[in-house]
């Protein structure tokens, strides 16, 4: 804290007192003055700032070990069988190595004594709009980008609220792990960039802030893969231009940036600078729904790709469900070896959220594309999306079996929302 400041808002996340002009003590580690507990947050920028991004602590694993508290102290790992990849991973399993993505073989022989349990998208979907009720109490502000996480803008609330909103979030976390039995780290800043870095600064149960004050002395040393959608791909691009740090940046001029790297250059070079002009999006219609994994090894083998395809199907599909919404385009991604990125598309004659239609329409496109490998990234996705009133619930008319197939799968949906995901499973589900 800057020597200068002799008093700093303050914020207690464990009683949630907050004081404007608390005085931090001359040494040791600072207490409430209220409840004495350690978790005192402070900051000179603290109640001045009002964009968020809330991010769940492991989400799905922990609804898991909620619902079963005889998993509590385990490693736990959600994901499928032995020939499948890890969806998410808890705390414990993370420290033994296990990441998202990861072959579940490897995750295995990493952490042997895990606790594998498959995805109930169903019931993390239900959870996830609970958790969206709490946001909306705060702001109607809010953009989520996936069940877990989503970036919130608090401003002009503090009057209808009576506190700040660092405040308030504070009081949303609470309010998560009193009612729901969950828990979520929260990034707190001036604009979007920097508040999702911020909310990965301290998982789990994290709370940062990333003031405009302190932004160019945080970002300077700071690798560029901190910044959301820098994948291996494009590192590699920027590794070859020399550019592995945020002050490696800051030595371009913005024409040789958007010269060489295109509009993505124009971005990174208000991004070194610590600026985010994008705004939260209220209300943003869901315009897709996809999933996708990257393989540890690149394949081709047609039972890994037909058995990840069937489980993405059943994920879009259960999101899809959630949100009450079907869509007329299926989407097939494919990225080869070589990165070079396939995409095929196919219109639907009525929308649709089935699982089996996602399914063998990608299915067709894949067979179409499957000669073009190995692979090392699958990726299934559903757009063009309305109200599920309009969606097809019998199936193809042109395929006897399809009609017995939807009604086999709404009788799948049933069994599973009342009995969890694990009651009923199709075979191709445990390649």
């Amino acid at each position: 804290m800057d020597a200068q400041i002799s008093t700093c808002p303050a914020l207690c996340r464990d009683c949630l007192s907050w004081w404007p002009d608390w005085r931090p003590p001359k040494a040791g580690r600072p207490r409430c003055p209220s409840c004495g507990g350690l978790r005192l947050l402070s900051h000179p920028e603290l109640f001045s700032l009002s964009i968020a991004h809330m991010d769940c602590d492991a989400f799905y694993a922990s609804v898991e070990k909620r619902d079963d508290p005889s998993l509590a102290d385990k490693p736990l790992i959600i994901g499928g069988g032995k020939r499948g990849v890890v969806s998410t991973a808890c705390y414990v399993a993370r420290i033994r190595g296990v990441r998202s993505a990861m072959p579940m073989f490897k995750a295995l022989e990493l952490c042997p004594d895990a606790v594998v349990l498959r995805p109930r998208m169903e019931v993390y979907a239900a959870v996830s709009k609970q958790i969206r009720a709490m946001m909306d109490d705060l702001t109607p502000v809010i953009e989520p980008l996936s069940l877990d996480e989503a970036f919130l803008d608090l401003s002009g609330t503090e009057r209808l609220h009576g506190a700040p909103p660092a405040v308030m979030l504070a009081r949303l976390t609470r309010r998560m792990k009193d009612e729901l039995g969950l828990t979520g780290s929260i990034g707190l800043s001036h604009n979007k960039f920097l508040a999702k870095v911020a909310s990965d600064l301290d998982k789990p149960r994290g709370y940062s802030i990333i003031g405009r004050a302190q932004t160019a002395d945080f970002l300077r040393d700071k690798p560029v893969r901190l910044i959301w959608g820098i994948g291996p791909a494009a590192q590699e691009s920027l590794d070859r231009a020399g550019i592995r740090s945020f002050s490696d940046l800051l030595r371009w001029e913005k024409a040789d940036l958007t010269a060489r790297f295109g509009s993505m250059g124009t971005r990174l070079y208000h991004l070194a600078r610590g600026e985010d002009f994008r705004s939260v999006s209220a209300n943003e219609p869901v315009r897709s729904i996809s999933n996708e994994t990257t393989f540890f090894e690149d394949t081709s083998d047609p039972v890994i790709l037909d058995g990840h395809l069937w489980r993405m199907a059943e994920k879009v599909s259960a999101r899809a469900k959630a949100k009450g919404i079907a869509g007329r385009v299926v989407t097939l991604k494919l990225k080869r070896a070589d990165h070079k990125i396939l995409t095929r598309r196919i219109s639907l004659r009525t929308p649709t959220q089935m699982a089996d239609t996602l399914y063998r329409t990608a299915r067709a496109l894949l067979d179409q594309a499957e000669k073009q490998g190995p692979f090392r990234l699958l990726g299934c996705g559903l757009s063009d999306l309305v109200p599920d009133a309009q969606a097809d619930t019998s199936g193809d008319l042109l395929d006897p079996g399809a009609e017995s197939r939807a009604r086999a799968e709404r009788a799948t949906d049933a069994i599973r929302n009342r009995f969890g995901t694990e009651a009923i499973m199709k075979g191709r589900t445990l390649r």
